[in-house]
């Protein structure tokens, strides 16, 4: 019987960025929207589609061999698996994802130690009950299903623990951040029996390298240019790298071929100055892997 991994892909929000990270590695995850078992084109693979919330306890409990879910969900189910590797997805925003603690922009709660006999809204229930439990706080939190924001709007709680990125949304309800609760991110996971199993140890390797290759090189571009060989130096004073720039000679010519790897976002200030330093036919691409 040949070999093969059970992956996890999680279902709802991640679930097409995490599509679209597999096909950037290498892989291509079709799904229906009714298939909760989606097809992948490597053979030594089987997926499932599975929510965040539960990824944790399947791959603990090795229904699954492996998956992505978020750092918080892994904290909240308290879930015994190993941590193969942190994936930032994206990096647009300064403020990562974070669970805060937000009530009324009237109320009188100003920090976690005014939460003394009220209630809290959220669905990072047990977590929640761990933090305040660590600072002595005795408070009733509340599952919500949805909506949490609400909850507090409508004075159905005191407070809520609700996840956020640029706190946009909360500010819009006219609610308050009170402090932040957990920082998360996505994560690959694995269970650490699958990991005593060379075959499927070296598989899921080869899948978080792939992941992660892909991610940096979301934040890379490469660059190519010409130069004479009189302005190389002044160039090269110019020109960030990775290590060090590739340089090769133009054949029966005094000018020079470089290339090098940047950080996208510094490009727009870079190619000015590479052409103020004699830079001819700079040219920019797109990577697709970066593997370090």
């Amino acid at each position: 019987m040949p070999n093969t991994l059970k992956l996890g892909i999680p279902k709802g929000s991640l679930q097409q960025a995490t599509t679209e990270l597999f096909s950037q590695a290498g892989w291509t995850i079709n799904s229906q929207s009714r298939n909760y078992f989606p097809s992948i084109d490597d053979s030594e693979i089987n997926c499932s589609l599975v929510r965040s919330q539960e990824m944790g306890p399947y791959i603990a409990q090795g229904v699954l061999d492996a998956g992505l879910t978020g750092q918080d969900w892994i904290a909240e189910t308290e879930s015994d698996v190993e941590i193969i590797s942190n994936l930032v997805y994206s990096k647009a925003s300064d403020q990562p994802c974070r669970w805060v603690l937000i009530v009324d922009g009237d109320s009188d709660i100003q920090c976690i130690e005014d939460l003394e006999g009220k209630r809290i809204s959220t669905e990072l229930v047990e977590y929640t009950k761990r933090y305040l439990k660590e600072r002595n706080i005795s408070a009733q939190v509340d599952f919500s299903w949805g909506a949490t924001e609400a909850k507090v709007v409508e004075g159905l709680a005191d407070a809520a623990v609700e996840i956020t990125e640029t706190g946009s949304t909360i500010r819009a309800h006219g609610l308050r951040i009170v402090c932040d609760i957990l920082h998360t991110h996505t994560i690959f996971v694995a269970n650490k029996l699958s990991l005593q199993n060379p075959w499927k140890k070296r598989k899921i390797e080869e899948i978080a390298l792939l992941l992660e290759s892909a991610l940096i090189a979301r934040e890379k571009v490469l660059l190519k240019m010409n130069v004479s060989s009189e302005n190389i130096e002044k160039l090269i004073s110019q020109l960030p790298s990775l290590q060090a720039p590739t340089i090769n000679k133009l054949y029966g010519e005094d000018w020079l071929a470089v290339e090098t790897v940047v950080d996208k976002n510094k490009v727009r200030e870079i190619i000015p100055s590479l052409k103020a330093a004699g830079a001819e036919g700079i040219l920019e691409f797109e990577l697709r892997k970066m593997v370090k």
